[in-house]
């Protein structure tokens, strides 16, 4: 988590950058639907590695979108631990039985 934890940190820092100094800062200035819009599109690239690519593909495809979901979570003020909390509060209890408490089919 350490190398999420510094991803999270760096993406804060250059959200401020320039536009044209930043990828990250140039997302920000294009607002948050260009950042989702960006995080499906790696969404989809992925899926696309895991049925079509290689290892290789894949392992690139998901490290994009672990960054755009950062890039995401940052623009709506949403910290990592937050997330990692919730998966931890997850924790032991059926994926079946989580969705069914939120209302959700599998």
């Amino acid at each position: 988590m350490d190398t999420l934890t510094r991803l999270e940190a760096l993406i804060a820092a250059r959200r401020s950058a320039a536009p044209d100094a930043s990828y990250v800062a140039s997302l920000h200035a294009k607002g948050l639907p260009k950042i989702a819009e960006k995080l499906g599109e790696e969404a989809t690239e992925t899926v696309v590695a895991a049925l079509v690519g290689g290892d290789a593909d894949l392992t690139g495809e998901a490290a994009d979108l672990l960054f755009h979901l950062l890039v995401l979570l940052g623009a709506k003020g949403i910290a990592l631990a937050d997330v990692l909390a919730e998966l931890e509060r997850r924790e032991g209890v059926s994926g079946l039985a989580e969705k069914a408490a939120r209302g959700e089919t599998a």
